[in-house]
């Protein structure tokens, strides 16, 4: 368990989504609780939800009533993933618009909705799965359907790629392809089906095989703790994603635990790292400087190189699920 001061620092009412987290997910507080039945009822009122909101337009989206996806990471697709983090629900009559919004949008593009194109990219189908699952959307057939399709497409051994196109496995495999097995952990594992449960085992050892953080030469900013995660990696994404599907005993974490109790502050707490791997990487500025228009506008919530509550909140839920 953190330390009161660090415990108090989560649980300030300045953040009701944080607080809200803190006492559901690491304090394991039922949501018949007073306190939590209070803090997620302020939720949308006051806190980093409550600004996300309030940039809503009345029909359902933010900023392009296009394209649910562009610009990075201004428009729909980026603020229903953090307001998924944020605890918000489709109780929210807003947050049930736009959700409703987001499908319609996706469905004239994506082969996971009646009605699509193409076939979506493993990162996209994954992140709204997951987010839709969190949002309330467990048992609705269009959610179903995703979590089909993930499974359909990985790969034979385990694991995905982003770039998929088609119905068929997925040609290659990567560490940065995280999003289809956190869709399918957010997905209640009494409602996961054979094919759905082997993708989850499979995937995971991909993951663990793999230490978290060996494929290819060493990336540095998969060392970087960061937030939104939107769709980058690094390692604590995995060890919450591993820990919550249950392997937090698993011998090979060794290296990303001994990483996350390195980075862990004196205090008690964790750093804001990065906020967009992706524009900060090797190679990324180069690559922003021929493509201009490419170049995504970053987004914080809080002050990189200052202590995270939302890192701390993912990095005490890691320790917790495997200390327990």
């Amino acid at each position: 368990m953190p330390s009161r001061k660090v415990l108090d620092w989560l649980l300030a009412e300045d953040q009701p989504s944080i607080r809200y987290r803190t006492l559901t997910e690491l304090l394991g507080r039922p949501e018949r609780d007073p306190e939590v039945r209070a803090a997620k009822t302020r939720i949308p009122e006051t806190g980093w939800a409550a600004e996300i909101l309030a940039e809503r337009s009345p029909e359902g989206w933010w900023v392009n009533s296009r394209n649910f996806y562009q610009p990075k990471y201004l428009s729909t697709n980026w603020k229903m993933l953090m307001l998924s983090d944020l605890g918000m629900t489709r109780a929210d009559d807003r947050v049930g618009a736009s959700c409703e919004w987001w499908m319609e949008r996706s469905a004239t593009r994506y082969a996971w909705l009646p009605g699509s194109k193409s076939s979506p990219h493993h990162c996209v189908a994954g992140n709204m799965a997951r987010a839709l699952i969190r949002f309330g959307y467990t048992d609705d057939r269009r959610v179903r359907r995703v979590l089909e399709w993930l499974v359909k497409t990985a790969h034979p051994k385990g694991g995905w790629t982003c770039w998929s196109f088609g119905n068929g496995p997925a040609s290659g495999r990567n560490l940065d392809s995280w999003e289809g097995l956190s869709a399918l952990a957010a997905y209640p594992r009494s409602k996961r089906t054979a094919s759905m449960q082997s993708a989850v085992e499979q995937g995971a050892e991909f993951f663990l095989e793999r230490e978290l953080h060996r494929q290819g030469a060493r990336y540095r900013p998969w060392y970087r703790f960061h937030y939104p995660v939107h769709y980058y990696y690094d390692i604590l994404v995995g060890l919450d994603i591993v820990t919550a599907l249950g392997y937090g005993s698993d011998p090979r974490l060794r290296f990303a635990l001994g990483l996350l109790k390195k980075k862990r502050r004196a205090d008690g707490r964790w750093n804001l790292d990065a906020v967009h791997p992706d524009v900060e990487g090797a190679g990324a500025a180069e690559w922003y400087r021929k493509h201009p228009k490419d170049r995504p506008t970053p987004v914080a919530l809080e002050v990189r190189g200052k202590p995270s509550k939302m890192i701390t909140l993912t990095a005490l839920k890691v320790l917790a699920r495997v200390e327990s």
